[in-house]
């Protein structure tokens, strides 16, 4: 609601714009009235642009702050489960003994894939990134749903939500072990979420007994929580977006997912260990950070576009990478060398007075790699657990009215120009 307008003088005329105030955060300023000026605003990568009202998440980077309806992530890693906050998400709060036993029960049920979607596998290269499959079957399970994709229904909305978060992680799976030619571990609906996708990517069908190592799983949920969503960033951005024309669910969480995949997204954690390739050796930090300093390489995995302070996510992280790389015990030379940077950007103080601290990226990425994850899963075990959030911000677009997403743009192309034919040209 708006409680006080702002002035905007153009060309002598003076405008009224709403200043519209949240429960949390900077108020806005509604600019809707500035067109009546022949004006529009210009605002690249709509750093200062709110397109929309969300009551999902609210993150304050200057603070280090990230809350999920209003609970600290801190809080939601520690204490609850993945599954428990992918509701929060969508419902608005935690759920109650009977509403998480009702809502985990749903999400066992949704698991398995239909038969034909495992034969659209096929149709990839074994050597394709997981990414580009994802982005396929994703995208292609509006084809065996399509009796309940009127998103104007929202029973069709609900069951949709209940799906995706089920399917991802078998089809996570599926993705990794198509690119190494292993049978597909359909899932076991006696095991928890994240102990579901764990046994579907490395267990074989000979593996009768098999068991997960309970701190593997705890950190395997911690990341799917920590990445659960993020306010409005470029995925969820696209996600919206690409809702607002109407299109199908199951197309807009490809779109997230086509959106996640850049190097500056949901990428980053794969671009951690990529730069600890072309680093090479302990020895070689030093020099490494010294280019750093002189801007002659980019340090992937430390600092945010958004925290201005400490990722609230990256400490989390931290003490689980700690717990993981003590459970396992592994003497892994990668390891050591992002350790060895860790150290370095914790008490340089060139990085310390930048806040370049290591991010969460920086630390799932050093745990799927202890945990065995190859570099190209990454982003997609990101779009596993984004997906709740993903979908929870598609069904708070689709809970109320909405305009269809029409930007405009600063054009400095050519002027009008006579067309002249083909031979006549110089």
């Amino acid at each position: 609601m708006a409680d006080t307008n702002a002035k905007l003088t153009v060309n002598g005329e003076e405008y009224e714009l709403p200043i519209i105030k949240g429960t949390l955060g900077r108020p806005v300023i509604d600019i809707a009235a500035l067109q009546d000026s022949g004006f529009w605003s210009y605002d690249p990568g709509f750093k200062v642009t709110a397109p929309v009202e969300s009551k999902i998440t609210y993150i304050d980077g200057g603070k280090g702050e990230l809350l999920h309806r209003g609970y600290p992530i801190d809080q939601l890693a520690n204490n609850a489960e993945y599954l428990e906050v992918a509701y929060a998400l969508i419902h608005g709060d935690l759920p109650n003994a009977e509403q998480k036993a009702d809502f985990f029960e749903k999400i066992r049920k949704h698991t398995g894939v239909h038969d034909q979607l495992r034969k659209f596998f096929e149709g990839f290269r074994r050597d394709a990134h997981p990414m580009a499959i994802m982005v396929g079957v994703v995208g292609a399970l509006s084809a065996f749903y399509h009796e309940d994709l009127d998103v104007s229904n929202e029973d069709h909305r609900e069951i949709t939500a209940i799906r995706l978060i089920a399917k991802m992680p078998t089809l996570a799976a599926m993705s990794y072990k198509y690119s190494q030619g292993e049978p597909f571990m359909y899932p076991r609906n006696d095991f928890n979420y994240a102990e579901n996708f764990l046994y579907m990517m490395f267990a074989t069908p000979a593996d009768i007994d098999y068991k997960t190592n309970d701190v593997i799983t705890r950190a395997m949920d911690k990341i799917f929580t920590l990445h659960a969503d993020h306010e409005q960033n470029a995925s969820t951005s696209t996600v919206r977006l690409a809702g607002s024309t109407g299109a199908n669910p199951y197309a807009c969480i490809a779109a997230g997912i086509a959106a996640l995949w850049g190097p500056s997204h949901g990428g980053a954690n794969e671009a951690v260990l990529e730069m600890l390739d072309e680093i090479g050796s302990v020895e070689n930090v030093p020099a490494f950070m010294e280019k750093v300093k002189s801007r002659e390489v980019k340090l992937m995995g430390f600092g945010h576009r958004v925290y201005k302070n400490f990722d609230p996510r990256a400490q989390v992280m931290k003490e689980t990478c700690d717990e993981v790389l003590a459970a396992l015990g592994i003497n892994d030379p990668k390891l050591e060398l992002a350790m060895a940077l860790e150290k370095i950007a914790l008490e340089d103080p060139f990085f310390v007075e930048r806040n370049l601290y290591p991010n969460v990226d920086f630390y799932s990425g050093i745990i799927l790699k202890a945990i065995g994850i190859p570099t190209s899963m990454f982003t997609v075990i990101f779009a596993l657990a984004r997906t709740s959030g993903w979908i929870s911000h598609w069904l708070e677009m689709h809970s109320a009215p909405f305009k269809i997403g029409r930007p405009r743009q600063l054009y400095t192309g050519e002027t009008h120009r006579d067309f002249v034919k083909v031979e006549n040209r110089k």
